[in-house]
């Protein structure tokens, strides 16, 4: 009898980095459960992303999750009354932690993350925080992942069984990309055959109608703006592999 795939819950948000880690996690044998979430952000096409990202790597399970974390605002991801900074050169991309820093927007979704793979005895949570091509979030970074991880094996019955019984595997928070550039993240996602034109990395999208998608053979709705640091890295990215960008940016 073939033996079943351990289970693994990905962090899939529809953007470059998640889909390239789902492929990762799939590569490497697990049974993967991905999980989005609605979170109040201002643009929601990500979903949709998730969704065909997670139907075309055929995973076990994709949920949603809605939370709400436009209630506290404090970033121009999730407050209205705040503007995402643009740029017209990935070089303007400042040291300080950006406007668009959603604060502790991975703890939450790591810790929702931790209670599914608490249900599914999965042992392994990926998520696709980088800590070189990236806007200088707090939550991407090494140190923030290994407190976590470490909290994570005190707070759950699995890393209690483990540390106190030496009974069954800790819980364990899988970075694949922590230490990559976003050129060589896009490399390896080619190679695994990760379908860029479904994935989505704009801060600041603009909304099309149905009827204008449908003249421009667009599979969605949203078109990137090109100038957020977001846009910014990921064209670089592309650029410095030879090819172009398959997502659809504005003219």
């Amino acid at each position: 009898m073939a033996q079943s795939k351990s289970p693994a819950v990905v962090l899939l948000s529809g953007g470059l980095d998640s889909a390239t880690v789902l492929a990762i996690a799939k590569q490497a044998g697990y049974a993967t459960y991905a999980i989005s979430f609605r979170y109040g952000q201002k643009h929601s096409g990500e979903i949709a992303r998730a969704r065909a990202l997670a139907e075309a790597a055929n995973v076990a399970q994709h949920i949603v999750v809605d939370i709400d974390l436009s209630v506290f605002g404090g970033s121009a991801l999730t407050d209205k009354s705040l503007a995402v900074p643009k740029s017209d050169s990935v070089d303007n991309i400042g040291s300080e932690i950006p406007i668009t820093y959603v604060p502790a927007r991975n703890t939450v979704f790591l810790s929702f993350a931790l209670g599914w793979a608490e249900v599914l005895q999965a042992n392994n949570i990926f998520i696709g925080v980088n800590s070189l091509d990236y806007s200088g979030y707090p939550d991407c970074r090494p140190e923030f992942i290994q407190a976590y991880e470490k909290m994570a094996n005190l707070a759950t019955k699995a890393g209690v069984d483990y540390t106190s019984k030496q009974v069954g595997q800790p819980i364990r928070i899988q970075t694949p990309l922590i230490s990559m550039t976003k050129a060589e993240i896009i490399k390896q996602g080619l190679q695994l055959g990760v379908d860029y034109s479904k994935t989505f990395s704009c801060y600041d999208p603009v909304t099309i109608s149905d009827e204008q998608r449908d003249i421009d053979r667009l599979a969605f709705n949203e078109l990137a703006c090109g100038h957020c640091d977001a846009c910014l890295l990921r064209l670089r990215g592309f650029e410095q592999n030879g090819i172009a960008d398959p997502a659809a940016y504005v003219p």
